[in-house]
């Protein structure tokens, strides 16, 4: 493997090692061990950005199963690169915030990063994997130690609800990208995205296109919390803080992202796809920040603002998709790949303003004891670096000047006022409703960050509202969140020096094609763009959004903000809950604790199912000139067989019972002498002997039969199933001997037993040589039963252990 690829797994490898870290190294923090990965992974891939700055592209590949197609190929472009610096980057920065946030004397730490570092190494794998079968595997890693983390303080009862939750909606969208893998595989006959993107012509008119996008979108959908899936990211938020600052701000949640972004340049283009991805895009910012405004902790309020966010990203891909349709050219069209491009510089915004306010949220719960805007205020003076952090943050969350976050949300502005122009889509028909919804998230956007900044650090302290004695947070707490913060400042005043470092590469990745050799998307990130319709709708967001902060105390007592729990939440319980109730009663109602109905459901099934495939096939057979003629030894045999069956069947007696069914086993033994197999006759004879002198000694012990008497509809289906397995039985064993598919093996074993083998008992030589493994797993088996056997016998439980 390339140093690429162990770079990818590198996080599993470091897993390992924790528990030992941990263990022997107690006396230091076992989250030092841990930071060195990380930086060591961004300064490595560091120097990955002059080639993928000029559109070079890095790529090496391990066989893994190559007869089905599937390899551990990475690719790393500038999109990769660019969700790649933000794992590693923010990861470096989380593992610092945890060392000191996470005590080493109470918390389980060696769980923690094992957890961390598989979800890093997961993240890591899926934005580098060209085989889409690997980026699954990497896919469902993600919703695993998502959910390991979002339940580390498992005894509580809302991180485990939050875990099942976030685990139940990813991975169920998971399999269903899982089938859209699927499609597309059959469709192009590979799991290359960069072959499956060579194809694109040809697929785009083929029958399972569409089906392949839906479950595609269904993934990307339930893993970045687009609406209706978003439910489950607000409960992830009981996860610790390092946590949310990392997973739900700046990775897993942008995961989807990626996904969408990445397999833009084999859907987009297509109504389906602009009208889904920017639909549900702003129809979740609106619905994210308007929930957002009415929650009361303050990891909720950014749980919500990072939906909203999502959204905003998503909506931006969906337009911008619109430039495959076109192509690159004159306006209106150009425009839309503008949208792209705000795509990706908020996405980079996003990760710093909001894994800064996640830290500074962390920081407050961590010194106040709580994260109730009801019990905050007057902060300001008392930790004035968290709430310098914040100011910050939260402006540029709000779209305020000088900060990233307003160059990305004036682009956003730019580029849903743009798409009204579309002359596709029926865009000119509905065009008008992004502009319109855009600027209203963007007020209550504006209005939920007064909310967060005005509750938290202005007013009147009040130390009876806390329950330890708040004060600044140690510097160590405060290095993570203070780097973040001087990124949104740094990139506020100089945008440009993302421009194509990181944008245009990314932007030419997700929209290929549509430049000549040697050229550049032209990416200029400015201010000022004059007196035109986005400065003014930047100035309602202000006005609008200060208002309804003014007038919250005439709608705080509305049922719409004392109303905290998302609706759709209601949806989700009542489903699971009906979904148990159902479990229940119909496992009540065949799990009736009798073998008489168990050994009924399984013979009907049996005689339904297969007697349908059966006669549906016309697999009945059967002709008399092969068959040997029948012995009156034969005959006679077999009538006592059937005789002794029926015995066992209707005895009143266990003796009677055990005595029947040693005459079934004599009989067959009967049968082995008369076709010339007397090892089988021994073998059989043997068994026979030790099956009923063991039966004999166990049920000497045992009461006698009780009568148990039943209807007669039940002995009537008795019957019935009887006479259904045994007459399908029958004609199957008779149709299997008359429809011959292939040769008879006989007379291979005839040469080989001798010639290859060197014996001159066939059965022997077939048992120990031919099926020599099968014989020895046989033993094996027979070996550890009679161990587990003698343990039980000499096992002595104590009294209190029973």
């Amino acid at each position: 493997m390339t140093l690429l690829h162990w770079a990818t797994i590198s996080p599993f490898l470091l897993a390992i090692l924790i528990p030992f870290f941990y263990k022997y190294f107690r006396q230091v923090h076992t989250g030092w061990f841990v930071l060195i990965l990380p930086l060591i992974l961004f300064i490595y891939f560091l120097r990955f950005l002059p080639t993928t700055s000029n559109g070079g592209v890095v790529t090496y590949e391990v066989p893994w199963v190559p007869s089905l197609g599937i390899n551990f190929t990475v690719y790393l472009d500038g999109l990769s690169l660019l969700f790649v610096l933000l794992i590693t980057g923010i990861g470096t920065l989380v593992v610092l915030y945890s060392i000191y946030y996470l005590s080493k004397v109470k918390e389980k730490l060696n769980n923690f990063y094992v957890y961390l570092l598989m979800f890093m190494g997961a993240m890591l794998g899926v934005v580098l994997s060209d085989n889409l079968i690997v980026l699954y595997a990497f896919w469902e890693m993600t919703s695993l130690a998502s959910s390991l983390l979002i339940s580390y303080w498992y005894h509580r009862k809302k991180s485990t609800y939050g875990a099942q939750k976030s685990m139940l909606i990813t991975v169920t969208g998971g399999f269903a990208m899982l089938g859209g893998f699927a499609l597309l595989y059959l469709m192009t006959g590979t799991f290359s995205i960069r072959g499956i993107i060579d194809q694109v012509a040809l697929i785009s008119t083929d029958a399972l296109f569409i089906p392949a996008m839906l479950l595609v979108l269904l993934g990307a959908f339930t893993k970045s919390a687009q609406f209706p899936f978003h439910i489950w990211l607000p409960d992830a938020m009981e996860a610790p803080t390092p946590v949310s600052a990392y997973l739900h701000s700046a990775t897993m949640v942008k995961a989807g992202i990626y996904l969408v972004a990445r397999l833009t340049p084999v859907f987009g283009g297509v109504p389906e796809w602009f009208w889904l991805l920017s639909g549900f895009g702003i129809i979740t910012l609106c619905w994210g920040s308007i929930s957002a405004v009415r929650q009361k902790d303050l990891k909720a309020i950014l749980a919500f603002s990072t939906i909203s966010q999502l959204g905003l990203i998503m909506c931006l891909l969906g337009l911008g998709s619109a430039s495959l349709y076109f192509g690159y050219g004159e306006e209106p069209e150009k425009y839309t790949t503008a949208a792209t491009l705000a795509a990706i510089f908020h996405l980079i915004n996003h990760a710093t303003f909001k894994g800064s306010l996640f830290m500074t949220a962390g920081i407050i719960d961590h010194e106040t004891g709580t994260r109730d805007i009801r019990k905050l205020g007057g902060l300001m003076t008392i930790m004035p670096v968290t709430f310098t952090i914040s100011l910050i943050g939260l402006a540029s969350m709000a779209g305020l000047p000088p900060f990233n976050g307003f160059l990305s949300k004036e682009m956003f502005f730019t580029g849903v006022l743009k798409a009204t122009e579309l002359s596709i889509f029926n865009m000119q028909t509905w065009g008008f409703i992004f502009p319109i919804l855009a600027w209203v998230a963007s007020v209550f956007t504006f209005a939920y960050c007064l909310i967060m900044f005005f509750k938290t650090f202005t007013g009147k302290f009040r130390p009876e509202n806390y329950q330890v004695k708040v004060h600044e947070a140690p510097i160590g707490m405060l290095i993570s969140p203070i780097i973040l913060g001087s990124l949104v400042v740094i990139f506020g005043f100089f945008p440009n020096i993302l421009a194509y470092t990181l944008i245009e590469p990314s932007v030419a990745a997700i929209l290929p094609n549509l430049l000549g050799e040697g050229e550049k998307f032209d990416i200029h990130i400015y201010h000022w763009h004059g007196f035109n319709t986005e400065l003014f709708m930047t100035l309602g967001v202000i006005i609008f959004g200060t208002l309804i902060y003014l007038t919250m105390k005439s709608w705080a007592k509305s049922h719409f903000y004392l109303q905290e729990r998302d609706p759709i939440n209601y949806l989700y319980d009542g489903s699971l809950e009906g979904l148990a109730r159902g479990g229940q009663s119909f496992t009540s109602f065949y799990m009736t604790g009798s073998m008489r109905h168990y050994l009924l459901y399984i013979f009907s099934f049996l005689v339904l199912f297969l007697g349908f495939m059966f006669f549906r096939l016309d697999a009945v057979s059967f002709s008399g000139t092969e068959s040997a003629p029948i012995s009156a030894f034969e005959a006679i045999v077999a009538l006592v067989m059937v005789t002794a069956a029926i015995v066992v069947a209707v005895a009143r007696t266990r003796l009677t019972a055990i005595i029947g069914l040693g005459a079934v086993g004599y009989s067959l033994a009967t049968f082995f002498v008369l076709f010339r197999a007397p090892d089988l006759a021994l073998t059989q004879m043997v068994i026979e002997t030790i099956s009923t002198v063991l039966f004999l000694l166990c049920f000497y012990h045992l009461p006698l039969f009780k009568k148990k008497f039943e209807s007669v509809p039940f002995k009537l289906g008795n019957l019935i199933v009887s006479l259904g397995v045994g007459i399908l039985v029958t004609l199957l064993a008779i149709s299997s001997h008359h429809s011959k598919f292939f040769d008879s093996l006989k007379d291979f074993f005839i040469g080989a037993s001798y010639d290859e083998a060197g014996g001159k008992n066939m059965v022997n030589v077939i048992l120990v040589d031919f099926r020599g493994f099968d014989t020895l797993f046989e033993i094996l088996v027979l070996t550890i039963a009679a161990i587990g056997i003698y343990l039980m016998i000499k096992l002595r439980v104590a009294k209190e252990e029973q």
